[in-house]
């Protein structure tokens, strides 16, 4: 062994061992971080794991001529920032918590996360992120995989079922037990509130999102570098969406269960996809060389099938997406239409559009096309402007973009201004009239 550390040129100390074990002696040596892999990879070569152990720590500094030009030979050799197999494996480990905490924070962040989406605090939300550990067991997974380390891949898939299935149990119960108490009030539109109305209808831009999460997750392990706000970033991607389908089962509306579910699914995928390819793109392989090939297979065994499960439900991504865009143009276009009709009326002026949609149902003949339910125009008009017949116009140029449609014209009296006079000031709206 120590002939193998000559080779490298790597500073040893040898230490005998007078504890009476079986082992002779302690070997201590300085390594940079990107000779440690094929350092230890000597070592074992020379037979080292068959009778030693080896213990990895970080060392604050080295002062050491042949340490400097061991790391400058490994800088132009190899990726600096990568750490050796056995640490990724264990800060893997190490991230993977036990059951109990585990599912005990989970449930906490749950609690924290369904509070804030109900009170509609994005703050709130973000902190239930910090609080989730769920950073560890996707990791856990991946590493797994790529080191063909089955119990730690099955750790992880364990603890990810058990964090998405304790995450809904919570928000459910949680939100279920406001619901009947009255904390929140009867009547309340779930969907009119905006942290959870946006991870209900999850569109195409929700999948690189995903995917960003699990490679920057994996790029920080392998660096060596925290992975604390990673951890974040993965948590803001599965907890919130997670508390929705809770809080949809709580209120009855499996429409936003079922939202909210196709985007936990999306995310939870997509970091699993994510983290295996990136890990052995950075080149990470199984201890043994026999067991390459076994983990090569396994990994693209894994990553075709989450490729797939991925591929199969960004169609419904975009579906949704295709429905949003649609909705969008249909919006534009009737706003387009009201502001042409208002303009050939002297003095008035467009306030606000509404648009309601009927909800979205599979049909053959268009696909998942949009239909406008009900137009509401706002128009704003001075007491001696002549409205009569705007209401009728407007409605004649909306049976065009939106056949169908009931559309309902409200007005505004405001005060006109002169603006060459000293005393002007902003018109003031008067109780509106319907038209």
């Amino acid at each position: 062994m120590l002939a193998a550390l000559d080779d490298e040129g790597v500073d040893y100390v040898v230490t005998d061992e007078t504890s009476g074990r079986e082992y002779t002696a302690v070997v201590s040596m300085p390594l940079p971080t990107g000779a440690v892999e094929p350092v230890l990879e000597a070592m074992r070569e020379a037979g080292v794991e068959r009778s030693a152990y080896t213990v990895v720590i970080d060392a604050e500094t080295v002062e050491s001529e042949r340490f400097d030009r061991l790391e400058e030979r490994y800088e132009e050799e190899k990726d600096e920032e990568r750490i050796a197999r056995e640490e990724l494996r264990a800060r893997a480990e190490d991230l993977a918590p036990s059951l109990f905490s585990f599912v005990l924070l989970t449930a906490v962040s749950s609690l924290v996360a369904t509070a804030g989406l109900l009170l509609d605090s994005a703050a709130t939300v973000v902190g239930s992120m910090v609080i989730a550990p769920i950073v560890g067991p996707a990791m856990a997974a991946g590493v797994g995989t790529v080191l063909d380390e089955d119990d730690l891949f099955s750790r992880g898939v364990r603890l990810q079922v058990v964090g998405v299935v304790a995450t809904v149990a919570a928000a459910a119960l949680f939100s279920g037990l406001l619901n009947v108490t009255g904390v929140v009030p009867p009547g309340t539109d779930i969907l009119g509130v905006d942290e959870i109305h946006e991870r209900v209808a999850p569109n195409v831009l929700t999948l690189p999102i995903a995917l960003g999460a699990g490679v920057a997750g994996a790029h920080s392990l392998r660096s060596g570098v925290s992975t604390a706000l990673v951890g974040v970033m993965i948590a803001a991607a599965l907890v919130p969406p997670a508390a929705v389908v809770g809080i949809g089962i709580a209120w009855g509306l499996p429409a936003v269960a079922l939202g909210a579910a196709v985007l936990v699914a999306v995310n939870v995928l997509s970091i699993n996809l994510a983290t295996p390819v990136t890990l052995w793109y950075a080149g990470y392989r199984p201890g043994r060389l026999f067991r390459t090939d076994e983990a090569r297979s396994a990994t693209l065994i894994r990553v075709a099938a989450l490729t797939a499960a991925v591929a199969l439900l960004t169609l419904v991504l975009g579906g949704v997406t295709l429905v949003s865009y649609q909705q969008g143009v249909a919006e534009q276009t009737v706003r387009e239409q009201s502001r042409a009709a208002v303009a050939d009326v002297e003095g008035a002026e467009l306030v606000s559009v509404s648009v309601t949609f009927d909800p979205v149902e599979p049909d053959p003949g268009r696909l998942l096309s949009p239909a406008v339910s009900e137009v509401t125009v706002t128009v704003g008009r001075p007491e001696d402007a002549d409205t009569e017949g705007l209401a009728d116009r407007i409605a004649d140029r909306l049976s065009t973009v939106a056949p169908g449609a009931v559309v309902e014209v409200r007005y505004v009296a405001v005060d006109r201004v002169d603006p060459s006079t000293s005393s002007a000031r902003t018109p003031t709206p008067r109780p509106a009239t319907a038209g």
